[in-house]
């Protein structure tokens, strides 16, 4: 977005890249999501055309870097990107983050140290709490599994929208369900509408801190094709940017969007898609200290 960079404890809001895909369990590629949707940013505008709102005037936003990784070793890169994501929010940012495949989100929760489990609204086209893939418990299939068994997250301030696409096991979802999870299925969505099903969502989480975590994949392969786990019949870029809106005013502790991968889509679009989207999220972040600028 042509932002400076800058260390945490000199900005609200830190926009931090984690260039990891060792979580993935078929196409790869998204540890190059930082890189390119910093490139695709620079089209990114200071205004929102629909509140008015500047999110750079409201607050102070920078590009605080890219978490340390090691490509070759997962457990030491959930490591590295913890102390990383610690000392983000030591310094008294509220981090917003470009992945990276979904795995990176659980090292990002354990770094947020929450006080209580957050809330959580999350956008994707698969619920991401299986126990595991191959028999390994850590990839981008079980962030949020882990991170309800861990204290992370509160499962009954959980919603999971737009998810859709055959699964291996028809009991994929027992385990969600379960414990609380609302599960808005695509096909939900689409009777409900935006408006009505982001009702539910901040009625769910309520005024208590909650995290966002935006799935590329949840938009439709015909619009953001760079990603490793496309799934047909899902969220238009307009239907997205339409629920994003809808978080405005929510207390959102911190947020990422995941999956890109540029390498899939040499067009750039979906890269394009994850910055726009980026600026949506960066926008409803900002909306809560700003009284006069109502969601969307």
């Amino acid at each position: 977005m042509r932002l400076p960079l800058a260390e945490p404890h000199e900005v609200d809001i830190a926009l931090v890249g984690v260039p990891f895909d060792g979580g993935t369990t078929n196409r790869t590629g998204a540890r190059h999501g930082p890189r390119e949707i910093r490139n695709q940013s620079s089209l990114v505008r200071r205004v929102h055309h629909v509140t008015g709102l500047s999110p750079f005037d409201a607050l102070r936003v920078a590009d605080c870097g890219d978490a340390p990784v090691n490509p070759l070793d997962a457990t030491e890169s959930l490591t590295l990107i913890e102390t990383f994501f610690r000392q983000i929010c030591a310094g008294g940012a509220r981090p917003l983050t470009v992945g990276g495949d979904h795995l990176v989100t659980l090292p990002i929760l354990r770094g947020l140290r929450p006080a209580a489990p957050l809330g959580l609204i999350h956008f994707d086209a698969h619920s991401d709490t299986y126990d595991s893939f191959f028999g390994n418990r850590y990839n981008h299939g079980t962030p949020f599994r882990r991170a309800v068994e861990e204290g992370l997250l509160d499962p009954a301030r959980m919603i999971q929208i737009g998810i859709r696409g055959a699964v291996s096991d028809a009991a994929n979802y027992d385990w969600a369900r379960a414990v609380g999870i609302r599960i808005v299925f695509m096909e939900e969505f689409v009777a409900r509408g935006p408006a009505d099903v982001m009702a539910e969502a901040r009625a769910i989480v309520g005024d208590r801190p909650t995290y966002v975590s935006f799935d590329i994949d949840g938009i439709d392969p015909s619009m953001a094709p760079g990603t490793g786990t496309p799934e047909i019949g899902g969220f238009t870029t307009r239907e997205a940017q339409m629920l994003v809106r809808l978080l405005g005013g929510l207390d959102i502790a911190g947020a990422d969007l995941v999956e890109v991968s540029p390498p899939l889509d040499p067009t750039g679009l979906t890269a394009l898609t994850g910055a726009t989207m980026l600026f949506e999220i960066l926008c409803a972040m900002t909306a809560r200290e700003r009284a006069d600028v109502e969601p969307s």
